[in-house]
């Protein structure tokens, strides 16, 4: 079957033959007083986060699978694939700088060979993008979130993480805020990378480019799971993931403008301000390195054999 239509970057997402966990998530050992106070925060966190509903039949519009994309209500839908089509959607604005969230629920079960994706992309071929993919698995082994950031068409930032719950069990929200100095990647409110304007080094950093939200669910057992070694079970099929409470505090892009190039938007001053200046504070980013070195499984930054001179924006100055 074809892979993700609407995104010719997702053809062949592991050039690098990058080395996908084939084992288990290591074994911790008891964790500290501090580990026990972040996962308890962690937790409160999962319960606390708060996605505000937009309508997809407002903004949103499923663009293929051929009826396996079905709008359900206002605040939900549905992506399913089987052995002929995957299926996908997208959002009917394009946004420059905002917060973008959803609600998913995963493909239960042995989800193996599939990928569900939420991401930003614009067009052409130096085109921005700020991806999150979420890589099936075998029953019992755990879901793989893959993030990245293209930035004037060059990608190859890859940080991988497992979860610290079972995403198919309900929904969780993930969003990515991007602002004029941070991308940040988070999972019910935890952040999982920063991504920093550092055009001061000589990185790219997304904030010409408006971007649109997709949304699909695809087979790419030639190498999601096990780097291509576990392919998916077509018995299992139809799989499906759900979508709900799709949100964009977002500035509208439309006819070459933005409708808050100075940061205004329509949502609340409250809401505005917490996006347009987000970065990380000190509680915040004691979070996501937690995560990061407990749940992390690859990161560009620290691949010698692809980098051996580090790229610039993973250099400590």
């Amino acid at each position: 079957m074809p892979s993700d239509p609407s995104l010719s970057t997702k053809v062949n997402q592991n050039p690098y033959n990058l080395q996908f966990p084939q084992h288990s998530p290591p074994t911790m050992s008891p964790p500290s007083p501090t580990a026990m106070l972040l996962v308890s925060m962690l937790s409160l966190s999962s319960f606390l986060t708060i996605a505000h509903g937009g309508s997809f039949y407002q903004d949103c519009m499923v663009t293929w699978g051929d009826g396996r994309g079905k709008i359900i209500n206002d605040q939900l839908l549905t992506l399913s694939m089987d052995k002929y089509s995957g299926s996908g959607f997208e959002s009917k604005n394009e946004y420059l700088y905002g917060k973008i969230e959803m609600q998913i629920k995963f493909v239960p079960g042995n989800s193996a060979g599939t990928v569900t994706t939420f991401f930003l992309r614009s067009q052409g071929p130096a085109h921005d993008e700020l991806d999150f993919e979420f890589l099936g698995n075998v029953s019992g082994q755990p879901y793989i979130v893959h993030t990245n950031v293209f930035t004037q068409g060059k990608g190859d930032r890859e940080q991988q993480f497992y979860l610290w719950f079972d995403p198919t069990k309900d929904f969780h929200t993930y969003s990515i805020t991007w602002n004029p100095q941070h991308v940040i990647f988070a999972v019910d409110g935890i952040p999982l990378r920063d991504f920093k304007n550092l055009e001061s080094r000589g990185v790219p950093f997304p904030k010409n480019q408006a971007m649109k939200v997709y949304s699909s669910l695809w087979n790419a057992d030639d190498w999601a799971t096990m780097g291509g070694l576990v392919k998916t079970d077509w018995t299992q099929a139809p799989f499906t993931a759900s979508f709900r409470n799709f949100n964009a505090d977002a500035c509208i892009w439309s006819w070459g403008t933005s409708r808050c190039s100075s940061g205004k938007s329509k949502a609340p001053a409250s809401a505005k301000e917490a996006w347009w200046t987000d970065e990380l504070s000190p509680m915040r980013y004691r979070r996501m390195r937690w995560v990061q070195r407990k749940y992390m499984i690859y990161d560009y930054c620290a691949d010698r054999k692809r980098f051996p001179r580090p790229p610039p924006e993973c250099r400590r100055r």
